[in-house]
């Protein structure tokens, strides 16, 4: 098994269609709304993304679990340039190119907070993990994300069991382990400093 590395934006369940909505705005140019999600709290949105790579309409408004399949546009830098070479994307004529498939794992009722939503973004292959680890550009997007969703956090976890960076949080950047000062650990910090959604 390769790496699967990923960032993690905990937000309130209120905010989750906008946080799609702002995500569908990072799908390449032409790719039309084909998936319908139906969201907790009676809202749904228009995707331009699948799952489980088909466009059959999604009903998660009891609050399961939903896997969507998304591709993301991300503005350049060094490590994208390397990546475009060595792995075949081509840049747009805007400076942005496609990364997909990115994987998007959204969990109602996240492990650190149960009254708060996970969206989980995870890199569909080992190269592609090493990308989000090395690219400035891709944590500014998923960082951005967060910011403009109203999200209390975003980590980046390389899922080798080692703690996650804290990347994110209540507005700030940050870079630091969960284990650090800031965010000893992520259960008691989201009890304590997660105002209740």
């Amino acid at each position: 098994m390769g790496l699967i590395y990923s960032y993690s934006i905990y937000l309130p369940p209120r905010n989750v269609a906008g946080a799609l909505v702002r995500l569908a705005r990072l799908a390449p140019p032409g790719r039309r709304p084909s998936l319908e999600v139906a969201l907790p709290g009676g809202d749904r949105v228009s995707l331009p993304f699948t799952s489980g790579f088909k466009s059959d309409p999604v009903d998660c408004s009891a609050g399961e679990t939903v896997e969507l399949d998304t591709s993301i546009m991300f503005d350049l830098d060094d490590a994208l340039r390397e990546y475009c070479e060595t792995s075949g994307p081509d840049p747009g004529e805007d400076g942005r190119v496609q990364i997909g498939y990115v994987y998007l794992t959204i969990r109602f009722a996240s492990w650190a907070h149960p009254r708060y939503t996970e969206m989980e973004f995870w890199a569909a292959t080992s190269g592609m993990s090493r990308l989000f680890a090395r690219s400035g550009r891709i944590r500014e997007t998923f960082t951005g994300l967060a910011a403009a969703s109203g999200a209390v956090c975003c980590l980046f976890d390389t899922g080798d069991g080692a703690p996650e960076q804290v990347c994110w949080v209540h507005d700030e950047s940050a870079s630091e382990g969960v284990s650090g000062s800031r965010v000893p650990d992520l259960r008691a910090f989201a009890a304590a400093a997660w105002p209740d959604p």
